[in-house]
């Protein structure tokens, strides 16, 4: 014999008609219909819009156009290197470490290109006044820089203190 099993009761449907549940689901579809126009126009505004602001920096440098700077005073008058260093920097060179030279006794301003790119230690030497004869190389992997300046006895005949 089977065993009867009394029938599932059929579930009711939620009552969709109800005036609360009705201005829920229609305040939720306006909030995310709100939401995804304001993305598509944002998109939209985001991939046509054609900036001022690559105008608006004309000064900018790339990094290859960066001449990175070591200043050494090599003539021991204290404050000469922060006169250059300040110097340099208004004429857009970034000076990344100031000090004194291992010798105080240096004669002549030196422009030393530490990487193998002179242009850059010409540029330097134009910048201060320094003579091209007193522009040397000697490369250095250990140093993260493109040229040091090591000022000498000469500075007060230089650019920056006339």
């Amino acid at each position: 014999m089977e065993k009867y099993k009394p029938a599932k009761p059929k579930q009711k449907p939620a009552n969709l008609k109800s005036p609360t549940v009705n201005i829920l689901i229609n305040v939720s579809i306006f909030l995310l219909t709100a939401a995804i126009i304001f993305m598509a126009y944002s998109l939209f505004l985001k991939l046509s819009y054609k900036g001022e602001e690559e105008f608006a920096l004309p000064d900018t440098k790339g990094a290859e156009e960066i001449i990175q700077i070591d200043v050494r005073n090599g003539c021991g008058v204290s404050g000469v290197a922060d006169r250059y260093t300040d110097y340099l920097r208004s004429k857009g060179f970034d000076v990344a470490d100031i000090g004194n030279y291992i010798s105080s006794d240096v004669d002549e301003t030196l422009i030393i290109d530490r990487i193998g790119n002179m242009a850059n230690a010409y540029k330097v030497a134009s910048a201060l006044g320094v003579r091209n004869e007193n522009v040397i190389q000697q490369l250095n992997k250990d140093y993260f820089i493109d040229v040091s300046v090591v000022i000498g006895k000469d500075y007060f005949s230089l650019t920056p203190f006339k």
